[in-house]
C-alpha cells in the first residue's frame, strides 16, 4: 500500500469515527472467511457496516476525534463495526459474540463516550431508532384513541340499551 492509499484510508477511517452513531471495537482472530461474511451481512442488514483496517492507519485517523479513546483498543487483530443509528451495530456485534467465541468485543465509542466491552453490551439492550420512534407513535395516537372511543361509548350503550329493549319488545 503505498502513501496515496493510506491517506485515503485514513481520511475514510476518520469518517467512519466522525459520522457513526456508535463504533464498536472486536477481535476476531480464527474467523473463517466465511463467518466474516456473515458477520457482514447481518450487520448490513441492520443498517451498519463492518471495516478491517490497519491499527496504525486507524489510531491516526483517531487523533483529534471526539472519540481518540478507542486508540487504545486496537490492538491485534481488531474490526470495526459501526452504524448511524447509535444502537444497531452493538446490537448485532453482541448477537454475533454470543454466537461465536471466536468475535470478542473489546469496547466501543458512542459519540463522545468511551465504552468498555459491559458498556458495549448495554447500549446493545437499548431500543433501535425504529422502536423509539414506533413508540412515540403509540404514546401520541394513544390519548386520540381513548378521545374517539370516550366520544363514540355513550352512543354504543344506547344503542346496545334499545337493542335490549327491542328484543325484550319482541320476545312478549
Amino acid at each position: 500500500m503505498d502513501r496515496a492509499q493510506k491517506e485515503k484510508v485514513v481520511e475514510e477511517l476518520g469518517q467512519i469515527f466522525e459520522s457513526s452513531g456508535v463504533v464498536v471495537v472486536s477481535h476476531y482472530a480464527g474467523l473463517t472467511v466465511a463467518e466474516m461474511q456473515d458477520l457482514r451481512a447481518r450487520m448490513r442488514e441492520a443498517g451498519g457496516s463492518v471495516r478491517v483496517a490497519k491499527n496504525k492507519l486507524a489510531k491516526i485517523a483517531l487523533e483529534g476525534k471526539a472519540n481518540a479513546s478507542l486508540a487504545d483498543l486496537l490492538t491485534g487483530m481488531t474490526v470495526l463495526s459501526y452504524s448511524e443509528d447509535p444502537v444497531a451495530a452493538a446490537k448485532v456485534a453482541q448477537a454475533y459474540a454470543k454466537d461465536n467465541k471466536k468475535f470478542e468485543i473489546l469496547g466501543g465509542a458512542m459519540g463522545e463516550n468511551a465504552l468498555d466491552a459491559a458498556g458495549v453490551e448495554a447500549v446493545s439492550k437499548m431500543p433501535s431508532r425504529e422502536e423509539l420512534i414506533a413508540t412515540i407513535a403509540g404514546m401520541i395516537g394513544a390519548p386520540a384513541s381513548n378521545i374517539a372511543g370516550a366520544i363514540g361509548e355513550p352512543a354504543s350503550n344506547i344503542a346496545s340499551i334499545l337493542t335490549t329493549i327491542e328484543e325484550k319488545a319482541e320476545a312478549a
